[in-house]
């Protein structure tokens, strides 16, 4: 088969679409042909040689993909060759097949195109698991997410209003902005010209926000702090603004508040298949009934992937950028 490769660590040219030995579906597992896959901010710093595959992880960047179910591994049940998926990855999205655990499938959701599909996986993941199995958003509470029209945002916007939540989103224009308002998002921040902090505060009248999704790490640390409520939840899930940051624990204290920070890409697959449980239970229902829907920039064919990595780069994207066989 043909995959994207990365022989040596660089910027987007480093990407090259190759041939590679054809995987073989093990014990509990199957092989994927693959229609589509998405990109996301990891499979850049797994270009740029800053963040390796887990231990037997396909070597191919790509966290997720939609496609056709080409064969069955030993033990494996519930699948047919010729289901049309979607699949949560530990990488080698960025191929023409790709093997999957079992337990990180998901049928593509109703009303959606299989191309389509393979924007939802990560993103579904990654905002139920952090923002309601960890942080347990409630309805009448306030989410914060900042990036709302990154594919987490959008997503995040989505599943946080159809449980009755308050939304809050930061980004870095008028247009970004107004999208995530016409998603359903609240409160809408220009962090390039206003200070989060302060609208946070001035919005729930000095409430603070009750969760917040935070993709910067360390450059927002302290100011994430300040804006949680009492009893608030910070949930980081990325380091875009660095590793690391000063926290101020009186602060932690005095709003008897909660950090966490986590992974989906690492985590052993037992977690993520109960990961992937849950979102098939509670989010699939949504987007099957048009509430909630996968916001698609564009498509790149998969052999340009470099060009869907500049993309990336330049940040003028909303929601996911795909790659197609």
């Amino acid at each position: 088969m043909y995959a994207i490769t990365i022989p040596e660590p660089g910027g987007p040219e480093a990407l090259v679409w190759a041939e590679v030995p054809d995987p073989v579906p093990g014990e509990g597992e199957v092989l994927v042909e693959v229609v589509a896959s998405a990109v996301n901010r990891a499979d850049l710093l797994q270009r740029q040689g800053f963040y390796n595959p887990p231990p037997g992880a396909s070597p191919y960047p790509g966290l997720e993909c939609a496609g056709r179910i080409a064969a069955l591994g030993p033990g494996v049940s519930g699948w047919t060759v010729g289901d049309e998926v979607c699949a949560l990855l530990s990488g080698g999205g960025y191929a023409e097949q790709v093997v999957v655990p079992a337990g990180q499938l998901f049928p593509v959701p109703d009303g959606v195109d299989l191309v389509t599909a393979a924007a939802l996986p990560e993103v579904t993941s990654t905002v139920w698991s952090n923002v309601f199995m960890i942080a347990h958003l409630r309805p009448g509470e306030t989410l914060l997410a900042h990036g709302g029209s990154s594919g987490i945002g959008t997503m995040a916007i989505q599943l946080a209003k159809a449980v009755g939540a308050k939304v809050a989103v930061t980004a870095g224009s008028k247009e970004k902005l107004a999208f995530c308002g016409e998603l359903g998002a609240d409160i809408l921040i220009n962090y390039r010209e206003q200070d989060f902090v302060e609208e946070i505060e001035r919005a729930t009248d000095g409430a603070g926000a009750d969760v917040i999704l935070d993709n910067m790490g360390a450059k927002y640390l302290d100011r994430n702090v300040r804006s949680l409520a009492v009893n608030g939840r910070l949930a980081i899930i990325g380091m875009q603004g660095g590793v690391k940051g000063e926290l101020n624990i009186a602060t932690l204290l005095n709003k008897r508040a909660a950090v966490t920070a986590t992974s989906l890409r690492a985590r052993p697959g037992a977690e993520k298949a109960s990961i992937v449980a849950a979102v098939r239970e509670h989010v699939w229902p949504l987007i099957g009934a048009g509430h909630v829907r996968p916001i698609v920039d564009r498509t790149v064919p998969m052999r340009d992937a470099a060009a869907a990595h500049r993309v990336l780069e330049e940040s003028g994207h909303i929601g996911k950028v795909l790659l197609t066989r």
